[in-house]
């Protein structure tokens, strides 16, 4: 009981702190800023492959739906948050076919019962639609399927349901959408979110392959009084293509091909329901954590056993690394970017928490891979769905919740990515953060005066070693923290290396000099009902934490990653709703995380 009411006190505080800052709406002082939490990757019915998995719920129903009202699934059941309401959302619907098989059901639409329509709508109970060669054939046939007209009208839905529902100040709406390339099943897949209004029409894989004609397009867009910046995501599925050495030409990278690219790029998706993109436990052996949600085969491939087989060059981490070591030889950095989550879900809605997966296509337990499709397990191959997630969030950390104030975040990276939790991080780093910081009556408004946020660059000094405020608070309807790490990688010899530090530890342990880990809190799992343990955990982390390897001839980057207790993966979920034993080629337990955005350090030339 002493427990709970701790804990109420300590999530108590920041929630005030927070209506404060409603009523200072508007405000400029950077320490009014809060965390809202949010999604910019949801298709609907106008994505051609929702469409062909059932969907038919609009941008209206997931706006609804972010707003905490239930909408029907394919399969007709109601979906609901069973939390509290996003505060922000963007529609990113497929820009290449938008709404083209939508559009043979919509009145008003040129292409409304257009002679096709029996071909690629089949009329089945359950509208899904099997292949997608019989719509490219088509295509061919009546080239007017996919007429700008067409993918016009769409996009102007989309833009409308997002003006209807944006209400300022207590949810905001982003006008967006997906620009998908997948050659040979390899995703570069980007989102692309616009400040304010949306172009006339999206640009699209039917203009352009290549994500550099893109960025060409965005400033072209800039010039023209409409901001917008673009987010990667699903770079684990690039095959090393995400993050090279070079163009996606395959030429040198110079200064002004850097320059664009983090123009245009400022942010990457860290995490959603197709896998996490922070490490890879080849590319990072020494990370105890870097095995979470890795997804195991290709997505576009036609045979789903082929396993992903390349991954330096397509996880975030040592995309980090990669840029540290060209601006060490080369003078810029593409990848300085910062981290947001999403879920990427193709049914309007995305699930966010274990205990209630839903997706799109094969939404059974046995289609998802959490239940056997006869007596047992012994001879079942478990589907590529089985490895992905319940989808992550997007958090920032901004004055008022409007989207001026949110994508000006976006810009500055003062972001961090959730594996679908509503987990609180700040992250401070500097010269001058004092010792006492976290003892002052206003340590943010302090950190923000003499710190730099997340997202940002320190600058060398003579002597001394920098130090990083570390903050989080737990998701109160989630699980309780058991450690906060900074995960630092800086150049030696020339070569980027590693490593990670446990920073704060839950339950008044410390950290081992020698291993930089916490100690075992205890905190345990028991499978047969899911229930965790209660009486460990910490509702809030916290520290001030002075790199102890410093070396100020070396450029570094620091971010932080913030692990709850361990909890039963959706899988495990699904077979306790059962009464079966989990599948035993998943992992039946995983810890919950967030990941705050880098900061840099740059030598003082």
């Amino acid at each position: 009981m002493r427990f709970e009411s701790t804990l109420l006190v300590c999530c108590l505080i920041p929630l005030l702190a927070a209506e404060g800052s409603k009523q200072a709406s508007g405000a400029e002082e950077p320490a009014a800023r809060r965390a809202l939490f949010g999604d910019l990757h949801i298709h609907t019915t106008f994505s051609y492959d929702a469409f062909m998995g059932g969907v038919r719920t609009t941008p209206d129903q997931a706006y609804r739906y972010a707003k905490g009202e239930a909408i029907p699934n394919t399969n007709g059941s109601p979906i609901r948050l069973s939390g509290p309401p996003l505060d922000f959302l963007a529609v990113s619907d497929h820009a290449k076919y938008l709404g083209t098989h939508a559009s043979l059901r919509l009145p008003g639409s040129l292409t409304y019962n257009h002679p096709a329509t029996p071909q690629l709508i089949p009329e089945t109970a359950t509208g899904m639609i099997t292949g997608r060669a019989a719509f490219l054939d088509l295509v061919d046939e009546y080239p007017e399927l996919i007429d700008k007209s067409v993918v016009g009208g769409v996009w102007n839905k989309i833009m409308e349901a997002a003006e209807r529902h944006y209400k300022p100040g207590s949810f905001t709406t982003f006008i967006g959408y997906e620009f998908t390339p997948t050659e040979g099943g390899l995703h570069l897949h980007r989102n692309v979110i616009f400040r304010g209004k949306g172009p006339d029409l999206p640009f699209s894989t039917l203009d352009s392959l290549n994500p550099e004609d893109l960025w060409d397009w965005l400033d072209d867009q800039r010039k023209q009084g409409i901001e917008v910046l673009a987010i990667p995501h699903n770079t684990n599925q690039s095959d090393g293509l995400a993050f090279q050495e070079k163009t996606f030409e395959g030429k040198a990278i110079d200064a002004a091909w850097a320059e664009q690219r983090i123009r245009n790029e400022p942010l990457v998706e860290i995490s959603q329901q197709k896998g996490t993109s922070e490490t890879h436990p080849s590319l990072s052996p020494n990370d105890e954590w870097a095995d979470f949600q890795i997804v195991q085969y290709y997505l576009n491939r036609i045979e789903n056993k082929d396993p992903v087989s390349v991954f330096k060059g397509g996880y975030v981490r040592d995309a980090l690394k990669t840029g540290l070591e060209m601006e060490e030889r080369d003078g810029f950095n593409p990848y300085k970017f910062g981290f947001i989550g999403s879920s990427d879900s193709h049914v309007s809605a995305g699930a966010y928490e274990e205990d209630r997966r839903f997706s799109s296509g094969q939404d059974t337990p046995q289609g998802r891979g959490s239940a056997p499709d006869g007596d047992s397990w012994e001879g079942f191959w478990t589907p590529r769905q089985a490895t992905h997630g319940t989808g992550g969030l997007a958090g920032v950390w901004a004055e008022e919740n409007t989207r001026e104030s949110i994508y000006d975040a976006f810009r500055r990276k003062e972001t961090f990515g959730t594996s679908g939790n509503r987990m609180q991080v700040r992250f401070f780093g500097g010269f001058n953060l004092e010792a006492g910081l976290i003892a002052d009556q206003d340590p943010i408004a302090k950190a923000y005066q003499t710190g730099t946020p997340m997202g940002g660059v320190i600058e060398g000094a003579s002597d001394g070693a920098p130090s990083f405020l570390v903050w989080a608070l737990r998701d109160p309807n989630a699980g309780w923290l058991q450690r906060a790490q900074v995960v630092k990688g800086w150049i030696e010899g020339g070569a980027a290396k590693e490593q990670v530090f446990d920073v704060a530890c839950s339950d008044g342990l410390k950290p081992d000099p020698g291993s930089h880990r916490c100690p075992d809190n205890g905190a345990r799992v028991r499978l047969s009902d899911c229930s965790v343990s209660r009486d460990k955990g910490a509702g809030t982390l916290e520290t001030l934490w002075t790199d102890p390897d410093f070396d100020p001839a070396q450029r570094a980057f620091y971010y932080v990653r913030v692990l709850e207790n361990p909890s039963c993966r959706w899988s495990t979920w699904d077979a306790l709703s059962l009464g079966i034993e989990p599948n035993p080629d998943l992992p039946a337990t995983h810890q919950e995380r967030a990941w705050s955005s880098p900061i840099w350090y740059e030598p003082r030339m």
